[in-house]
């Protein structure tokens, strides 16, 4: 079978000698292992397409019966050079990039998610990162991945929850202290959920705050939703 789509690389990894391995986030077929032939070498035709959070239309053939895809070609749409070029941006789209091959079974299609992450690469690329992005791109994929609340937790207020859901990242810009006091609640969500849920921390964790912080203290509430997350708080 033949098909193109338009993915977006979450991962990668050296396979033999001269071919890679990588893990894709495609529109119309959910997340999908492929492997690029003779990409390590230097007449490579598909090197540029092996690179992490490379967006493209690429061609991919599975043979009857096979599990993994191979890529036969393909147009880039974007390469994110600015966020190339900063230390920041790339740690947080690679971050972006292992949420959701972490929360997302293969083969599951979402086309939901696949905008998430092709919205937050495009908005790395022309706006400024806020320490509110990583927490947010996070609740809003727990929601799509079927592990969102149903309602503020923690007395966060509806205002700042729907914030957190629904602007644009790169307006999530916080210096009132108690929204300051509700970002630091919401990372706290964040960080429990992914302790109980993920088998092994993620790689990217550390660098945006997401792990282990004093809080101030504060009551807990009852709530529907997550009950991984119930447990937890």
């Amino acid at each position: 079978m033949i098909f193109t789509d338009s993915a977006v690389i979450l991962y990668r990894q050296p396979l033999r000698e001269n071919d890679r391995v990588v893990s894709v986030y495609t529109a119309e077929h959910g997340r999908i292992n492929a492997r690029l032939p003779g990409v390590a070498r230097t007449t490579g035709k598909l090197k540029a397409l092996g690179e992490p959070f490379v967006w493209a239309d690429m061609r991919f053939y599975v043979k009857r019966g096979g599990v993994m895809a191979t890529v036969t070609g393909g147009k880039i749409r974007s390469v994110f050079p600015r966020v190339r070029a900063d230390l920041n941006r790339t740690t947080l789209a690679l971050h972006c990039c292992e949420l959701v091959l972490r929360l997302t079974p293969l083969h599951q299609v979402n086309r939901e998610k696949f905008e998430l992450l092709t919205t937050a690469l495009t908005e790395l690329e022309y706006g400024e990162p806020t320490p509110a992005f990583a927490p947010a791109f996070t609740l809003r994929l727990m929601t799509l991945a079927g592990f969102g609340l149903d309602h503020p937790v923690l007395q966060i207020s509806e205002r700042f929850w729907q914030q957190m859901h629904e602007d644009k990242f790169s307006n999530l810009i916080f210096q009132d202290p108690q929204d300051l006091l509700a970002l630091a609640k919401c990372n706290n969500i964040v960080r429990r959920f992914l302790d109980r849920y993920l088998t092994y921390p993620l790689g990217t964790l550390k660098p945006w705050g997401l792990q282990e912080e004093p809080l101030p203290s504060y009551p807990s509430a009852r709530y529907s939703g997550c009950k991984v997350c119930a447990e937890k708080l």
